[in-house]
């Protein structure tokens, strides 16, 4: 099963991470360059919850947006 909300649908995100080499050009240097990126996952914060959807009890994955919402209804 994927790992995704139940009410909005977000899922992860792909992204890159950047590491950097130099110095700084405000410390003296002759300023930062990009060596090399990567690629990474962009998880989001989900929740395991039992909820009533279509007034049955079910467990699903709710992101931590639609809780704060108040877009679900506790089962």
């Amino acid at each position: 099963m994927l790992k995704l909300c139940a009410i909005c649908g977000k899922g992860s995100q792909t992204g890159k991470v950047v590491t950097r080499k130099g110095q700084a050009k405000a410390k003296g240097g002759t300023g930062k360059k990009i060596v090399r990126s990567s690629k990474r996952k962009f998880s989001p914060n989900l929740q395991k919850m039992r909820i009533l959807i279509d007034n049955q009890s079910k467990q699903v994955y709710v992101c931590t947006r639609c809780i704060k919402k108040g877009r679900i209804r506790r089962a």
